[in-house]
């Protein structure tokens, strides 16, 4: 079964984490110094929230799969779509491992589609500030990386 991921960048994590945990009636699955997510199962949504220095305002949407089966289908759908599909396998982000699939809607919000394979103990596995947000969908989306935009830090 899929579940909708929604990735949120915040001013203030602490007053979001508040706000959200109120509206959902849950607190956070997973709570860190720059980071927090619900997985929910009413509804069924992964939100996450990150202050990270991106831009504040939604930074990502996706497609969390169960399976390397899920993902495989989900890969078959974006190849028919026109523009680039930007695949990455192990990565490490948001605290998590995950094959995953990138693509670009026509409007540029970054979609990510994944699996994902393990929990790690730092948001990503690059350089504090880079983006977890492929360079080539991180362009055309809200998620701008520190690199192509120094003062913004980073994102995902």
């Amino acid at each position: 079964m899929k579940r909708l991921h929604v990735h949120v960048a915040v001013d203030d994590l602490a007053a979001s984490i508040k706000f959200y945990s109120t509206m959902f009636a849950a607190e956070p699955t997973v709570t860190k110094g720059d980071y927090a997510k619900w997985m929910l199962d009413d509804p069924r949504v992964n939100f996450a929230i990150s202050a990270r220095g991106a831009p504040a305002g939604l930074n990502h949407l996706g497609v969390q799969v169960e399976s390397a089966e899920e993902l495989a289908e989900m890969n078959q759908r974006l190849q028919k779509l026109e523009g680039d599909v930007i695949e990455e396998m192990g990565t490490a982000c948001c605290y998590a491992k995950s094959d995953k699939y990138w693509a670009t809607d026509p409007t540029g919000i970054a979609w990510e589609t994944y699996h994902t394979l393990d929990s790690i103990p730092v948001f990503g596995g690059q350089s504090a500030g880079e983006c977890c947000v492929p360079e080539p969908v991180a362009k055309v989306s809200s998620c701008i990386p520190v690199k192509a935009k120094p003062a913004a830090g980073g994102c995902c």
